[in-house]
This record gives structure tokens, C-alpha cells and sequence, in this order.
């Protein structure tokens, strides 16, 4: 039996993270079954998730779960991709992954009404007056962790347009084809998905919100995966807006 350690479905996404949630995709397209379990940071092998069990071996990483699928299944999540397309599906993975990522977590957990309208219900059992402490002390990470990342460095303004930049390109790339690189969902899919989904998630006010809402292909396409991937999601995402 496969089980997989995620953080579970907040703010009318799959997962909180866009990580957890590619994972679940790359599963879903490889046709595995599997089931869910609550993460634990503190008791994950690389101390975040998500992470795979899969019978006695425990696979952390979201790239090393996609490498253990294809090795250990047989499935190539790049099938019919030329030596070209392949290298392009990399450095997007790597753009949504090092790059749109950590802007997205700037906005969630820095700027403090997205923190209280998001990532603050995280903390809601841990009593008071610990809770304020546990928050402090997290937040202080985040921002340590974009401070050593770059992203942290540059001011609200300048971190939101690389961020939209991003987003211009995985636009670029997309055009008007169904996913990412053609008619058929790649492994790259499950990473960009996860992220244009976290882009438009309406519960955050930001400019890069904003910005991807201007691009109809980006829209297009996160409805068209979580139709695919995550059907039960649609009624959800649409009262999490609210």
C-alpha cells in the first residue's frame, strides 16, 4: 500500500502546498492508488513534505517520488517529448519550484492580511498564549528562509514582478494547447498546475493574483486539471473563494 504524507485541502486547493499537490497528481497519472495521511514536518525525513511510503520504502522529495514511480512502475511521464521539449519541462518544474513558489509563500505568510485570511487557521489549536509565540517564531523562519533563497532581499514590489514574470512565462509556454507541452498531460503538468492554482487561489489579495486572473489560457488550464485531477475540488474551491 501507498501512503502519502501531505498537508491536505485548505483555501479551495488540493493541498496548501503546491508540492503536496504534485505529488498527488503525479500518482494520479501513473494510476497509482494511494492514500493520504497528515504531515508532520518534525517527523518527516527531510523535515517537510510531501513524502511517499510505498510498501517498506519511504521516498521525500517531490522529485525523487517521480523518479521512484518511473523506476519502480515503469511509467515515463515524458513519453513522446523530444530531447528539446524535455529540457523545456525541466526549467519550467525549476521556475514554478525555485522561483513563483517562494513569491507565492512571501504573500501567503508575510503580508499580514493573507497570513490572517490563510496559513493563521494552521495554528488554531495550539492554545494561547503559545500560539502567538509559535506564530512569531514561524513567520520569522519564512522570512529568514526567502532572505537566503534571494527572493527575501528585494522589496515587496520587486519580488511581486519577478513573480508575475514568471507567471508571464508559463503563459508564454502554454498558448492556446491543452497542457503544458501538447495535447496530453506531462510530468510537468503536476508541478505547473499546482502552481497557476495556487496563483489564482482568490483568498490572497496580491498584484500576482491580479495578473494571472489577465491571462484566459492560465484560467483555462486550472480549470481544465482540476476537472481532470480533482473533480470533488470544484463546489470547495468556489465556497473558498467567498
Amino acid at each position: 500500500m501507498r501512503t502519502l504524507y501531505v498537508f491536505g485541502p485548505h483555501f479551495g486547493l488540493p493541498d496548501a502546498s503546491p508540492f503536496c499537490t504534485k505529488a498527488m497528481v503525479l500518482l494520479k497519472m501513473a494510476g497509482l492508488n494511494y492514500e493520504t495521511a497528515n504531515c508532520d514536518p518534525r517527523r518527516a525525513p527531510k523535515k517537510k513534505g510531501p513524502y511517499l511510503v510505498d510498501d517498506r520504502e519511504t521516498i521525500a522529495d517531490t522529485a525523487f517520488i517521480r523518479w521512484h514511480i518511473e523506476k519502480k512502475y515503469g511509467y515515463d511521464f515524458e513519453h513522446g517529448l523530444s530531447a528539446e521539449q524535455r529540457g523545456i519541462a525541466w526549467a519550467v518544474e525549476k521556475l514554478c519550484e525555485d522561483n513563483i513558489y517562494f513569491a507565492v509563500l512571501h504573500e501567503r505568510w508575510l503580508v499580514d492580511g493573507n497570513f490572517n485570511a490563510g496559513p493563521r487557521v494552521f495554528f488554531e489549536t495550539i492554545p494561547v498564549p503559545l500560539r502567538y509565540a509559535v506564530i512569531a517564531m514561524v513567520r520569522s523562519q519564512v522570512k529568514r528562509d526567502l532572505w537566503g533563497q534571494g527572493l527575501g532581499r528585494h522589496s515587496r514590489g520587486e519580488l511581486v514582478r519577478i513573480g508575475n514574470r514568471g507567471i508571464e512565462a508559463i503563459s508564454q509556454v502554454l498558448g492556446d494547447k491543452p497542457f503544458l507541452l501538447g495535447d496530453t498531460p506531462k510530468g510537468v503538468d503536476a508541478m505547473a498546475f499546482a502552481t497557476v492554482a495556487g496563483v489564482l487561489c482568490e483568498r490572497f489579495e496580491t498584484d500576482m493574483l491580479a495578473h494571472a486572473q489577465r491571462k484566459a489560457n492560465l484560467i483555462a488550464y486550472r480549470d481544465r486539471c482540476m476537472a481532470l485531477w480533482f473533480p470533488e475540488m470544484a463546489g470547495i474551491r468556489a465556497q473558498a473563494a467567498e
